[in-house]
């Protein structure tokens, strides 16, 4: 497949189109937005069904073929947000915990961009581990804590771990992943496929709708957005394609396939928007909540979505 054929598969999706009818629909101020309830509801079942779908593919898993690559995601984990860090010194005007607060946002993940690129590789049928759940799991802890930690050693006050800790692993999104995980992998194939009508046969579809309502958010806080400043918008696209090319390489060096690659490519240069503020909040309470956030929703996930699954799969193709 061409790389215009691959972009253009991408961009005529009903994932990417959403989001961008989403954007266009706020700016003309239409209220089409998903009400809160739903877009809570939407985030549990994506968490949970990921996990799910993923503790299911586990079982044909051995612990020697999920080694290595489990360390590999722990290692960019550590590396993203440290990298991150030292190349957001480039801007001048911010200081270290907005600079810590940043990295840890770049150096966690997002659940939303790892499942639509999924649903891109699954359009094209590639095929992906099917541990891939598990690292999404992996990657969304390290790297808060690094972030955090970085931040923390310019603060005269001291981080009070115990809570960020208990925010890191107890939030909604490690524990809904975690637990998916768990259930999945323990159930029996008979109790799995009483529920997977559910949770994996209407996941795509309603993911949609979550992008929607992110494509809705984007173009509703679009001011805000420009806010940002342009250095750091550059930072949410030139970093990702850095990070997301780590993350291609470090996957396709240690034997993963096209789409395994891929996958650890998207992972890597997603950036959080849901653990990393709550966990940031707790941490390092005189960080910009808008700096992080609008950088990861409102640059770097558009960018990702429509331009950077593609990039990193066809940089994994070169690769293998």
């Amino acid at each position: 497949m061409s790389s215009w054929s691959i972009a253009q598969a991408n961009l005529t999706s009903v994932g990417v189109l959403t989001f961008i009818f989403g954007f266009l629909a706020a700016r003309i101020k239409s209220d089409v937005r998903v009400p809160d309830a739903i877009y809570a509801f939407l985030s549990i079942y994506l968490l949970f069904g990921i996990g799910l779908k993923g503790g299911h593919s586990l079982k044909t898993s051995s612990v020697s073929e999920l080694a290595t690559p489990a360390l590999t995601t722990i290692a960019c984990g550590i590396l993203i947000p440290l990298l991150a860090f030292l190349t957001l010194k480039l801007i001048k005007v911010l200081n270290d915990v907005d600079r810590g607060s940043i990295a840890a946002h770049y150096g966690s993940t997002s659940l939303v961009t790892f499942s639509a690129g999924l649903l891109f590789l699954e359009s094209n049928n590639v095929f992906v581990e099917g541990y891939a759940p598990a690292l999404l799991t992996l990657l969304e802890i390290p790297g808060l804590i690094v972030g955090i930690f970085l931040a923390s050693r310019s603060l005269t006050t001291k981080v009070r771990w115990s809570s960020t800790l208990k925010e890191v692993l107890l939030g909604k999104t490690v524990l809904l992943l975690a637990g998916g995980l768990a259930i999945g992998l323990i159930t029996s194939n008979e109790g799995y496929m009483k529920v997977s009508p559910f949770f994996v046969d209407l996941l795509n579809g309603l993911l949609v709708l979550f992008l929607l309502h992110l494509g809705y958010l984007a173009g509703s806080n679009f001011s805000e957005i420009r806010k940002v400043g342009a250095p750091l918008a550059a930072f949410g696209i030139f970093f990702p394609l850095l990070s997301g090319l780590i993350g291609v390489t470090a996957g396709s060096l240690i034997g993963m396939s096209v789409g395994g690659a891929t996958m650890l490519g998207i992972l890597a240069a997603s950036a959080s928007y849901i653990a990393a503020p709550a966990a940031v909040s707790v941490a390092l309470p005189t960080a910009s909540p808008t700096l992080a956030l609008m950088s990861s929703i409102g640059i770097t996930f558009p960018f990702n979505l429509i331009l950077g699954i593609p990039i990193y799969y066809k940089i994994a193709q070169l690769f293998n």
